[in-house]
């Protein structure tokens, strides 16, 4: 069994507009700034920064999105980790909780803590207050 991360952010919408950026391909290559793919469907396929991130959707709902995921850099005798996100209400606004499983090693996890934050979290909303504007 591998490493896990836990990660807790407030976005400034609320969880419908955020699970549609989650989940809408054309609207997270917007975001991130690179190619991406989302089925919208349990076991489509997944695929996040032009590729680099692979995996398949493993459930989909109106607040939760969980996807396996392997990047590029990672052995072929490496298996996928799993990503899962909750999102709640607070008000006008969204907590958005990631929980990553199975990462390889404890550095694997330390890099996507930092990754899921300059990425994912802080392009999402930069994304969101543009769109508020």
């Amino acid at each position: 069994m591998g490493s896990s991360l836990h990660i807790q952010a407030e976005l400034p919408a609320r969880p419908e507009l955020v699970m549609d950026l989650l989940t809408d391909a054309q609207k997270i290559a917007i975001w991130s700034g690179e190619a991406a793919v989302l089925e919208r469907y349990e076991g489509g396929r997944f695929s996040m920064f032009d590729g680099w991130a692979n995996g398949t959707v493993q459930q989909i709902s109106k607040e939760e999105l969980a996807y396996t995921w392997k990047v590029k850099d990672w052995s072929d005798e490496t298996a996928a980790s799993l990503v899962h996100i909750r999102l709640k209400a607070q008000g006008e606004h969204t907590i958005i909780t990631i929980e990553h499983k199975d990462l390889p090693d404890e550095d694997e996890a330390a890099a996507h803590k930092v990754g899921w934050y300059d990425y994912f979290l802080i392009p999402l909303e930069d994304y969101i207050m543009i769109l508020e504007r």
